[in-house]
């Protein structure tokens, strides 16, 4: 279905209908998209151009910067007036932006852009999921505790399906992301080329688009993000690195040799979580989320929990009655069934562990922290993950040579 707003419910708080939980947009406009229909309109084969909007180029770039959401930039604009310049040739000229995919998180939308495929079936489904093998859970932004990649994100990227194909491939980004488990199962592929500053990385980027007749070049900025999970979205920093991202696009885009296409999206948005109790819930605190709970994962706006065996379906009904009226709450098999993590009926089966027994999206603007177990994250201000626009809608601005 497509992308709409979540409903607004008058009255006394009811449970959120699950009918309303905005599904990504798989298969027709979500980041796991973007790549395969870049790539096979340069002809690299068994790829399939599910962005029916987007022209074929001989050069694509696609320059990512983390947690640059379609709403934050739609109020912001007076901070990057180059960007918001781009706001109608988002999406091939349509004005609409790409869904994330959920959850709408960095380890989660990083592996469908590299793969080209919806998390249940690259298999990273959330910030931090169960490892069926062991029982604990692995971060898979950190990679911790350590895992055999290829075992756990066993497809081909489509970095590496070009390359083989004969088009001038090459990643740009800081040089500490080149030997992580991360990159080497979403973004391997090419060659990678370090560069600390962001300048540095436009203008290797524009070189790199101009060394292959066919070419297909990703760069990144993590900075954005950064800031917004210290200080908010709603923050000088915050709107500081914003304007310096409208700096880079420009001068990126001045650079790009003929017949190229230059895409400009993001990871995910982000929501600014008030310091208070009705807004941050501490699952560590309440003995009554924690009934029957064996293992919480994912993040505050999009946690897996996963049952004590037996208790999955007592799990499901409390956490329904305690948080059903501001999170969309789905057991695993109702969450795949309505395409929460990709398609019906085309999760791997390698993935089903890693999906928590009982999934809860945030629709209003709370988290579920933990407060003793992960007080980093329970003490950020800024948060994403879930389905509502805010983190959902990511921009696909273009710039054509």
């Amino acid at each position: 279905m497509p992308y709409s707003a979540p409903p607004s419910w008058p009255g006394d708080p009811e449970p959120l209908d699950l009918s309303g939980a905005p599904v990504p947009e798989y298969g027709t406009g979500s980041l796991a998209d973007l790549l395969p229909t870049l790539a096979a309109g340069q002809g690299v084969p068994g790829l399939t151009a599910g962005i029916a909007e987007l022209t074929p180029a001989d050069r694509n770039c696609v320059f990512l910067v983390d947690g640059m959401g379609w709403e934050q930039i739609k109020a912001h604009q007076e901070y990057a007036p180059f960007l918001a310049s781009l706001l109608a040739s988002s999406r091939g000229g349509t004005g609409r932006p790409l869904t994330a995919g959920f959850p709408a998180t960095t380890a989660t939308s990083l592996a469908s852009v590299g793969t080209g495929l919806p998390p249940s079936r690259h298999g990273l489904p959330g910030y931090a999921v169960r490892d069926p093998a062991s029982g604990r859970l692995m971060n898979q932004l950190r990679w911790h505790p350590w895992t055999p990649p290829k075992p756990w994100q066993p497809y081909p990227t489509v970095f590496q399906l070009a390359d083989a194909a004969g088009v001038h491939t090459a990643q740009v980004s800081a040089p500490n992301f080149q030997t992580t488990p991360l990159t080497q199962v979403a973004l391997s592929g090419g060659t990678f080329h370090g560069r600390m500053t962001g300048e540095d990385r436009m203008d290797l980027a524009a070189i790199q688009l101009a060394a292959g007749e066919r070419s297909l070049v990703y760069t990144y900025y993590s900075e954005l993000d950064g800031a917004g999970h210290r200080h908010g979205v709603d923050s000088d920093a915050w709107r500081g690195q914003l304007m310096y991202v409208d700096r880079l696009v420009q001068r990126l885009a001045e650079q790009l040799p003929p017949r190229t296409a230059l895409y400009v999206t993001a990871d995910h948005g982000m929501v600014d979580v008030p310091f208070d109790e009705d807004s941050r819930i501490d699952f560590d605190e309440d003995w009554e989320l924690g009934a029957g709970v064996a293992l919480l994962g994912g993040e505050g706006r999009a946690r897996h929990v996963y049952a004590v065996p037996g208790a999955e379906a007592d799990v499901l009904t409390v956490w329904r009655e305690v948080l059903g009226d501001r999170f969309w709450i789905a057991g695993r098999e109702e969450a795949l069934d309505r395409g929460w993590f990709g398609a019906p009926g085309e999760c791997d089966e390698r993935v089903l562990g890693r999906i928590g027994d009982v999934i809860a999206a945030a629709q209003a603007d709370v988290a579920i922290t933990a407060s003793r177990n992960e007080p980093n994250e329970s003490a950020l201000t800024g948060m994403h993950g879930s389905m509502t626009a805010a983190e959902q809608l990511v921009p696909l601005l273009e710039i054509r040579t």
